[in-house]
């Protein structure tokens, strides 16, 4: 029976489109019910709620949120988000990441800035820059202390932190 092709009815052939068309269904359900909003460790994918048309000039509002979320491109076209930490210094807002290197989520962001960040019920579609000058970094470190009630830093003590500004996409 080697080299001979099977024949299949037409039966079989629709039965194998059905079960592929079932397979594509219950696929495209389990995204559409798994791409939910972050929630505390647990990472989501599409960020839901009213869309801010434009970028805030003071982000000092921020200080009544501990928790807000942060909304990611990837390199496989779903977004992915997370909850993350802010504070604001003198109206400018700032996110960060520990262990950078431990997560994925801020080598995305290193790659491609435009981040969509969740604050209560908005949604603020903004880029984010990286802080990379200890001057930028050393207020930004002092702001997060201060919020989140974690000891002072020292200049002694390495940074486990990387840091971004919020900025306007255009």
């Amino acid at each position: 029976m080697l080299g001979r092709k099977k024949n299949y009815s037409s039966f079989e052939k629709l039965s194998f489109f059905a079960n592929s068309a079932n397979f594509l269904a219950v696929l495209l359900v389990a995204i559409w019910i798994g791409g939910c909003s972050p929630s505390d460790a647990t990472p989501g994918q599409w960020l839901r709620g009213n869309a801010v048309d434009r970028t805030p000039d003071d982000w000092s509002f921020t200080d009544e949120f501990k928790e807000i979320y942060i909304e990611v491109k990837t390199p496989y076209f779903i977004p992915h988000s997370v909850t993350i930490w802010c504070a604001q210094v003198k109206g400018k807002l700032f996110i960060g990441a520990r262990d950078p290197e431990s997560k994925n989520w801020p080598g995305w962001v290193d790659k491609n800035g435009e981040v969509r960040l969740k604050i209560g019920e908005n949604i603020y579609a903004v880029a984010a820059s990286p802080l990379s000058d200890e001057a930028a970094v050393a207020p930004v470190r002092a702001a997060y202390s201060a919020k989140y009630d974690l000891p002072p830093p020292t200049d002694d003590a390495p940074s486990t932190m990387r840091y971004w500004a919020i900025v306007d996409r255009n």
